[in-house]
């Protein structure tokens, strides 16, 4: 297997309800990890220390709860982006992502030839969508 980029996402304590979105989202296997399973009681106990999604279309996504102490910011750090020529299946992932979000560029023609489009979800996650013309 050769290099592969996984965006890993850090949320606010919803980590857990985030993760099951893009399942439902993408489908795939989802890996959950809490911190009270590595020793870690009190408010962290059942918050995810690390998340995989690793989905049929070959895409995975890591995410974990921000531990107190360590600085959040919401949908600022990282944009996600979803591309090839399977027409149906990325409309597909594109209607429940908006699904709660914002459509920040319609996913329409473009002047490069492709069908693009960007949003964020409801939990503030920027994507795109870029399906090859």
């Amino acid at each position: 297997m050769g290099s592969q980029l996984n965006p890993y996402i850090s949320f606010d304590g919803d980590a857990r309800q985030a993760m099951e979105f893009y399942q439902a989202v993408f489908g795939g296997d989802l890996n959950l990890n809490t911190f009270g399973q590595f020793g870690q009681g009190g408010e962290l106990a059942d918050k995810i220390m690390h998340g995989q999604l690793t989905t049929p279309s070959g895409y995975t996504l890591m995410a974990a709860d921000t531990p107190p102490g360590m600085e959040y910011k919401p949908g600022s750090n990282i944009t996600v982006s979803l591309s090839g020529d399977d027409d149906a299946e990325l409309r597909g992932y594109w209607e429940k992502l908006i699904d709660g979000g914002t459509v920040n560029v319609p996913l329409d023609k473009q002047m490069w030839g492709d069908v693009f489009g960007s949003c964020q979800d409801k939990f503030g996650i920027h994507w795109l969508v870029n399906i090859a013309g």
